[in-house]
């Protein structure tokens, strides 16, 4: 009686999973006219990084180290300047003077995205970084960040004679 039983649980399950099978097969298929269309992605998926700005055109990375700290296939690395008077790079007292990512290394995982205080790297909808020569997957930050945003005023110089009238 209760190898009957067994086997009538499993001929359900077997019939459940093929109508499901079955059903899929009746839907239209979806495709892409890629590379003649762009291709459509959903808003979460995590492409190539880029590096965003401020609204002043400023860089967001305040050279923190944190995104490195805690990428687990340490494809980041950093290097940090600081910030002058003459030249003001980021909001902060540093900025990233050399920012690469090692695709060779990266495993999409999104933890530096999560660790960035200032929401200075974000995952893009960039795709297509298939290479034969393996040193042209380290992108360095050019490569990644995005472009000055219309109308601001980059890059900012300081306004000494201000700064000294105490305004």
């Amino acid at each position: 009686m209760a190898k009957i039983s067994e086997v009538l649980g499993g001929a359900a399950a077997i019939a459940k999973g093929m109508s499901v099978t079955f059903r899929e097969m009746l839907n239209p298929t979806l495709t892409e006219d890629y590379p003649e269309a762009p291709a459509k992605f959903q808003e979460r998926y995590r492409g190539v990084h880029e590096l965003q700005r401020d609204e002043n055109g400023l860089e967001k990375c305040v050279a923190c180290f944190l995104c490195a700290a805690a990428c687990p296939a340490e494809c980041i690395y950093i290097e940090a300047a600081e910030n002058t008077d003459e030249l003001r790079i980021s909001g902060g007292e540093r900025y990233a003077k050399v920012y690469n990512i090692d695709y060779n290394r990266c495993i999409f995982c999104g933890f530096c995205v999560e660790a960035c205080p200032t929401d200075a790297i974000t995952h893009g909808h960039g795709f297509e970084i298939a290479s034969y020569n393996t040193s042209t997957l380290i992108y360095r930050k050019e490569q990644m960040l995005v472009p000055v945003p219309a109308g601001a005023h980059f890059p900012l110089k300081a306004d000494t004679s201000q700064a000294a009238e105490g305004h």
